[in-house]
């Protein structure tokens, strides 16, 4: 392991900077190592920053502690994603709170072209696992990744419906991975990563499953997604934080209805009143809804020449649309090298021209 290494450890452990101010730091100096050997000014001169949090950088001495972790990772195999690694989830990356650094044990690939978060309680009725059974396999169809939070419950019958359809399959824990919670699920874990799934945290390995830890956790489930299906859910619980959460992040939030008297479905129902999840009756439609069945375009290239009147920032958007099918606009924003605000500019002249259009989910294709 490298030194680099060290310092991103350091990074999550100094006292008030959390995942924000570390996101602001590795961009103005893009290695974590450079945070550490900056001076005060320096520091001080990053956004957010201050002289506050850029004496408490100076002042982190605890890097030997932080050596127990690196032995942890060397023996387990375990896979340090830092913000700036090219395997680290990018969709984390345009959410404003992405996790600094997270430990993956598995094969399946963070970043594939479709990833679905499949969640609901944890005191399942018949109806919720025949319901989630039928919607990961119709994800069949799409090749998807399944994440989902391994708890008791829907989460549990998502990663084992998961396996038995052959879809990769990526619990998120709120603990270090030297442990499993809750520990009857360590053998459903084994076979999660022996079948091309993962298990992935952002938590050390002596850390234990607390209560206030599933929260955090919630956030990395609804912002490594395209979207969150909500199963069943009571008002309260992790299936309403993850769903607000996914809703924050801008991400689509699919629900299935139940009935007005059933308490388990009183989440879901909520979450349709309130314009705060697409209602789901059949899985069918969530492909659909995504702009998943739309034929592919293969070979297919634009004839520039119609599009004489493009700009340089419109020209980008066509070339990258022109090589693939839909986009989602993270994607554009992520590889076009636009601000946001050049980046919606663009998409939205194109639109006007009729050269691009806008797809539900928001994902763009050309005309």
């Amino acid at each position: 392991m490298t030194n680099e290494l060290l310092y991103q450890l350091a990074l999550t452990q100094v006292p008030q900077i959390g995942c924000v101010h570390a996101k602001l730091l590795i961009e103005h100096f893009h290695t974590a190592e450079g945070i550490f050997k900056a001076s005060i000014s320096q520091l001080e001169k990053a956004e957010g920053i201050g002289t506050v949090r850029a004496q408490q950088i100076k002042k982190f001495r605890e890097f030997a502690m932080l050596e127990k972790e690196i032995a942890f990772i060397e023996k387990y195999k375990i896979k340090p994603l830092f913000l700036t690694h090219p395997e680290y989830p990018q969709r984390l990356l345009h959410c404003y709170d992405p996790p600094t650094l997270l430990f993956y044990r598995g094969h399946a690939n963070l970043n594939a072209s479709r990833i679905v978060a499949v969640i609901g309680t944890r005191i399942n009725s018949a109806y919720g696992k025949e319901l989630t059974q039928e919607l990961v396999q119709t994800l069949t169809q799409h090749n998807v990744v399944v994440i989902s939070g391994l708890a008791f419950g829907i989460d549990a019958i998502a990663h084992k419906a998961a396996l038995q359809y052959n879809l990769p399959t990526v619990g998120v824990l709120a603990h270090g991975l030297d442990s499993l919670y809750p520990a009857e699920h360590t053998q459903l874990a084994k076979e999660m990563v022996q079948q091309g799934g993962g298990l992935i945290t952002e938590f050390y390995s002596d850390i234990t499953a607390e209560k206030h830890h599933f929260p955090i956790r919630n956030r990395i489930v609804a912002g490594m997604s395209d979207c969150v299906v909500v199963i069943e859910t009571g008002l309260k619980g992790g299936s309403m934080i993850t769903a607000d959460l996914a809703n924050g992040y801008n991400r689509d939030v699919f629900a299935y209805p139940g009935r007005v008297t059933d308490a388990k479905s009183a989440g879901c129902n909520a979450l349709i009143k309130h314009n705060k999840a697409i209602l789901l009756t059949d899985p069918q439609d969530l492909a659909a809804i995504l702009g998943w069945n739309e034929p592919e375009r293969k070979n297919y290239r634009p004839q520039k020449e119609l599009f004489v009147n493009l700009n340089a920032e419109e020209q980008t958007l066509v070339d990258m649309l022109s090589e693939k099918k839909p986009v989602h606009i993270d994607e554009l924003n992520l590889r076009c090298g636009l601000s946001t605000s050049s980046l919606i500019t663009a998409v939205l002249s194109l639109e006007m021209q009729n050269i691009v259009q806008a797809l539900p989910g928001n994902r763009y294709q050309l005309m």
